[in-house]
C-alpha cells in the first residue's frame, strides 16, 4: 500500500469562483492560488450544495445534501449521530485538527476533530457585545442594502481580517512544530478563513489599487423586466435596486482587496508547508463554502442559484502524485471532497454519501469516463414570500425550481455562460425541462422543508439562551483583541 498522504484543506468564506487570476479574472491578483492551480488541478464547474454558510459547510463535512441531513439554514443543527469526514479520518489513524472557521452550530464545536486551534469568530460577539466594536455597522456582515453603504465599505480592517491573521499564525505554528518534533501519525488539517466575506473593508493600499481599476457592473441600473418572479422578490427584500453605481464600485474594490488578502494568508501557510520535511507528502485542497455575487447580475451576497453564488473555487495540488497544470470541466460538488479525502487516506467511507471521490480527475492514471456530471443545490430563504428552491446542474444545463412558482428557470451554459437567457418557458426546450424537473425533485420535499424548519426554529431560543449563559474556552470561542477594527483608515 502506498504511503498515506498528509491532508491540508483550506476553506475560505464567500469566494466568487470567477474572482481569481487562474479563473481568468482580468483585475484581481491571486498569485498564490494561481501558482497552486498551475502545479495542480483547477475545477472550473464546482458547486456548493447550498449558497449559505452552515448548510454548505455541513454538506462539505458529511458529503450529503441539505435534505439528507436536514440542515437548510444557518440556525439548523447537524444531528449528533451524523458523522463527518473528520471522525472517519481520526479512526483511520490521522491526527485531525481544525484551525479556524467551520460555523458548527451547537455545543459540539469539534465534530470529529481531535484538536481545534482557534474557535469560531461567532463567540467574539458574545464576549464584546459588538463584533465590530461600533467602528463598522453590524449590518455590514449581513445581506441587506445597508451592508454596502458608505459607512460599511472602504479602507481599513475588521474583526474578520484580524481573525484570519490569527488563524494563519496558528496554522503556520502547527506545521513548524510538527516538522521540528516529528509525528507518528499523518496529519489532516482543515484551515478555515473568513475572508472574503463581508464587511467589505480591506487594507487601504488594496482598496485604493482596486478603486483605480474597477467599474460598476453593467447591471447596476435596476431589476430586468424578464427576471424570474422569485428573484424579483429577493431583490426587493434586500433592497438591491437601491444600490447605486458608486456603491457597487466601492464594494467591488473592497471585495477584490479581501480576495487578494486571502491569497496572501494562503501563501503564508503554503510556504510553511513547503519548508517542512513532510510537505512533499501532503495533498492540498483549496475551496470555499459558497460564492458571492460581487455585482454580477447587479446583485450582491448569496442565496441564489447564479454561478457567482453557487459556483465555488476548487483547486487540488500534490505535485508528487497528482496531475499538474490540469483543468477539469466536468460538473463537481463540495460534497465530493469528503469522499476524496477518505479515499486518499484509506479511511472508511461515510454512510450514504451523495458525493464521489475526485481521484479519477486527480491521478494521472484516473478514468473519469463514468462521472455523473451533475450537481445539486438547495436554498430556503426565510424572507417574506420566499420558499424552498432547488437547482440541478447537469452538463451544459442548469434548471432552478422555486416552490410556489410554476415556471422554472433553465439556462444553456454552453451557449449562455453568463446566464442571461432564461429558457424556462420556451417550447423548444420542453423535453430537457421535463427531464431535469423530474430529476431535481427526487429526494426533495419543499413542504417538508418548511415544516421541519418551523418546528426547529420554535426551540432555538432556549439554545440561544444557553450559549449566552455558558462561558466557553479558547478552543471553542475566539477571543477578539481590542482594536481589531480600523475604519475609515486615513
Amino acid at each position: 500500500m502506498a504511503k498515506r498522504p498528509n491532508l491540508l484543506v483550506i476553506m475560505s468564506d464567500q469566494h466568487n469562483p470567477h474572482v481569481m487570476g487562474c479563473a481568468g479574472h482580468k483585475i484581481v491578483q491571486t498569485p498564490r492560488l494561481d501558482a497552486m492551480a498551475g502545479e495542480g488541478i483547477l475545477f472550473r464547474h464546482n458547486h456548493c450544495s447550498t449558497p449559505l454558510c452552515v448548510p454548505s459547510r455541513m454538506g462539505f463535512m458529511t458529503g450529503q445534501h441539505p435534505s439528507d441531513i436536514q440542515v437548510w439554514t444557518n440556525g439548523c443543527l447537524l444531528d449528533a449521530d451524523v458523522p463527518t469526514f473528520a471522525h472517519s479520518l481520526s479512526l483511520a489513524g490521522y491526527e485531525t485538527v481544525l484551525c479556524g472557521r467551520m460555523h458548527f452550530v451547537g455545543r459540539d464545536q469539534h465534530r470529529g476533530f481531535e484538536r481545534r486551534l482557534v474557535g469560531d469568530v461567532s463567540g467574539a460577539m458574545r464576549r464584546t457585545g459588538h463584533l465590530f466594536e461600533d467602528k463598522i455597522p453590524q449590518a455590514a456582515c449581513g445581506q441587506q442594502v445597508a451592508g454596502i453603504g458608505p459607512d460599511a465599505v472602504g479602507p481599513g480592517h475588521s474583526t474578520y481580517f484580524v481573525y484570519d491573521q490569527h488563524v494563519t499564525r496558528r496554522a503556520v505554528e502547527l506545521l513548524r512544530e510538527r516538522d521540528r518534533k516529528g509525528a507518528d501519525r499523518p496529519l489532516a488539517l482543515v484551515v478555515g478563513f473568513l475572508c472574503p466575506h463581508n464587511p467589505f473593508v480591506c487594507p487601504k493600499p488594496l482598496f485604493e489599487r482596486y478603486m483605480d481599476q474597477v467599474a460598476a457592473p453593467e447591471e447596476a441600473g435596476g431589476c430586468p423586466a424578464s427576471l424570474h418572479p422569485a428573484l424579483v422578490k429577493l431583490r426587493q427584500a434586500r433592497g438591491i435596486d437601491r444600490i447605486t453605481p458608486e456603491m457597487h464600485r466601492r464594494a467591488r474594490a473592497a471585495y477584490y482587496g479581501l480576495v487578494t488578502s486571502l491569497d496572501g494568508f494562503i501563501g503564508e501557510i503554503l510556504d510553511a508547508l513547503r519548508a517542512t520535511a513532510f510537505g512533499r507528502d501532503t495533498a492540498v485542497a483549496y475551496t470555499t463554502d459558497h460564492g458571492e455575487m460581487a455585482g454580477e447580475h447587479g446583485m450582491w451576497w448569496k442565496e441564489n442559484f447564479y454561478s457567482g453564488a453557487t459556483g465555488v473555487p476548487l483547486i487540488w495540488s500534490w505535485p508528487a502524485r497528482f496531475r499538474k497544470g490540469a483543468t477539469v470541466d466536468s460538473v463537481t460538488s463540495l460534497l465530493d471532497i469528503a469522499p476524496t479525502l477518505l479515499s486518499l487516506a484509506g479511511a472508511k467511507p461515510l454512510p450514504n454519501p451523495a458525493g464521489r471521490s475526485l481521484e479519477p480527475f486527480l491521478l494521472p492514471e484516473g478514468d473519469a469516463s463514468t462521472w455523473p456530471n451533475e450537481a445539486f443545490a438547495e436554498t430556503y430563504i426565510r424572507h417574506p414570500q420566499q420558499r424552498p428552491a432547488r437547482m440541478i446542474r447537469r452538463g451544459r444545463w442548469k434548471l432552478n425550481v422555486y416552490h410556489g412558482h410554476e415556471r422554472p428557470q433553465l439556462f444553456d451554459l454552453d451557449a449562455d455562460p453568463g446566464e442571461r437567457r432564461d429558457l424556462g418557458a420556451e417550447p423548444a426546450f420542453a423535453d430537457i425541462r421535463s427531464e431535469l424537473l423530474a430529476r431535481v425533485r427526487q429526494g426533495w420535499d419543499p413542504d417538508a422543508v418548511e415544516r421541519i424548519v418551523a418546528t426547529r426554529r420554535a426551540g432555538r431560543g432556549i439554545i440561544r439562551q444557553w450559549h449566552n449563559a455558558v462561558k466557553l474556552g479558547e478552543s471553542d470561542v475566539w477571543s477578539m483583541p481590542k482594536g481589531s477594527n480600523v475604519f475609515p483608515e486615513t
